[in-house]
């Protein structure tokens, strides 16, 4: 296997089984152990219902992005088709786009690290430990992508581990098999706490907003995928898995904490649904438990986000749409001045947090709020205009969309539809129009860096 790049290529360093794991797990984190809490006490039990319908929009996306990257896998990944598909612009605006959303994940996870670990050692300030994560975090990310994935791959089973642990604990409980340790069930907590939907349909509808946070990063799997043997593969096998990765680590795992957990106790949102559903089972030491394991979840979910980040920045610098300088890479394929240049604005996000008027950071967590549905719109719209192209190209698709072009045109038309009310909802007003009004400014420049590149290419020829 080739693990050794040259100046200006990544290397092909995943093994098979480290992106098997990144797929399965590597952008698992506070998301699900801690914020599911928050989406739950704000819907009730009818969460599920967007965890179910965020989920089926992933998997419908995952098969469309498939497509294209099983045809011409790329780092840029659906950057790259926004630009061959709908125009340089449009991957323009899209990358950067991206790129911002996980800057902005890298002080997220590093701030829930800081607060682990200032619980466990009060005599450190908090920002100390995030700042130092981010910092060391940086430092696995420019060895070689082979080491970056060995160390994804054994903290992605520590997640899996500990995620089907407590889907297994819940279960028995539920089953009556743990000794004193007695739960009302799903059917018990709907009759007595104001049935499935207490807070209306509407809370449900602002309750997947909040879950799609915890769902984008699975597409990142193709632009991982480029750097290994047989991307094409990869790609495809990490795509056809990605239903029971859904069903079993999200869905089965929030029917869990439903079931166990009144959607209205008031410790829900407080320490976390994961501890919560543990303390009600009466697990010992629930707290550290789940303070361990989302330790690793967002040190992971940290390092994937300064991966992923560097190498769309790297793909924008290969494509002409960030500097020349970015796209370098060391001897061992690694594009380091990308990874420096991600974790330093995402490290000082991080310091912005503690030290600057707290607007300021709520406003740069807005402006990434509707990112991931942007994002799926442009899969969507790519696939629509790119599958008459590679039909050309390859009369035989190995990797197709479903029902094409219905399903295609049906997640175009939901993505649009969920867009226009959170706009009409005022919990979620701020955030959609500061990412449009983020995205309308990236688009023009966009448009003004294509104009400039189509006269520099002019002038040349």
């Amino acid at each position: 296997m080739n693990t050794v790049g040259t100046d200006g290529n990544l290397a092909q360093g995943f093994k098979p089984r480290h992106v098997t794991m990144l797929s399965i797990a590597g952008i698992i984190g506070a998301g699900l152990f801690v914020g599911s809490g928050h989406a739950i006490a704000a819907a009730g039990p009818a969460t599920i219902l967007s965890y179910f319908v965020a989920g089926t929009l992933v998997v419908l996306v995952m098969r469309m992005l498939g497509e294209m990257a099983v045809a011409h896998p790329d780092t840029g990944s659906f950057s790259t088709y926004a630009d061959q598909a709908i125009g340089r612009w449009a991957g323009y605006t899209i990358g950067w786009l991206y790129w911002w959303f996980w800057v902005l994940v890298i002080p997220i996870e590093a701030l829930a690290a800081g607060h682990v670990l200032n619980a466990w050692f009060p005599q450190v300030d908090s920002w100390i430990f995030a700042l130092g994560s981010v910092l060391l975090l940086a430092c696995t990310n420019l060895f070689s992508v082979a080491k970056y994935g060995e160390f994804e791959f054994w903290f992605a089973i520590l997640k899996v581990t500990a995620i089907l642990g407590f889907i297994g604990l819940g279960f028995a409980a539920l089953m009556g098999w743990l000794p004193a340790r007695e739960v009302s069930g799903l059917s018990s907590l709907m009759e007595e706490h104001g049935g499935f939907a207490p807070k209306g349909w509407s809370a449900v509808v602002g309750a997947f907003i909040t879950v799609m946070f915890s769902f984008i990063g699975t597409e990142a799997v193709t632009i991982a995928a480029s750097e290994s043997s047989d991307p094409a593969r990869n790609i495809a096998k990490a795509t056809r898995s990605v239903i029971w990765r859904i069903s079993t680590f999200y869905i089965l795992s929030i029917f869990v904490i439903i079931s166990v957990v009144p959607w209205n106790d008031p410790q829900l949102a407080v320490v976390g649904s994961y501890q919560r559903a543990l303390e009600i089972m009466n697990i010992s030491n629930a707290a550290l438990m789940v303070d361990f394991v989302v330790l690793i979840a967002v040190t992971s979910c940290m390092n994937s986000s300064i991966y992923i980040a560097s190498r769309m920045m790297y793909s924008l610098a290969k494509r002409g749409d960030a500097p020349a300088m970015l796209k370098h890479t060391s001897k061992v394929g690694v594009p380091r001045a990308a990874v420096f240049g991600s974790t330093l604005i995402g490290a000082a996000i991080a310091i912005l947090n503690y030290f600057a008027p707290k607007g300021v950071f709520e406003f740069l967590l807005a402006s990434s709020g509707a990112i991931a549905l942007l994002v799926y719109l442009v899969i969507a719209i790519s696939q629509l205009r790119m599958r008459g192209r590679l039909e050309r190209e390859n009369a035989n698709l190995k990797f197709r969309m479903w029902l094409f072009p219905y399903l295609t045109w049906a997640v175009i038309l939901f993505i649009s539809g969920a867009l226009a009310v959170m706009m009409f909802t005022e919990e979620h007003r701020a955030e959609v129009t500061a990412t449009l009004s983020l995205a309308i400014l990236i688009s023009f420049l966009g448009i003004v860096t294509s104009r400039g590149h189509g006269r520099s290419v002019a002038a040349q020829a």
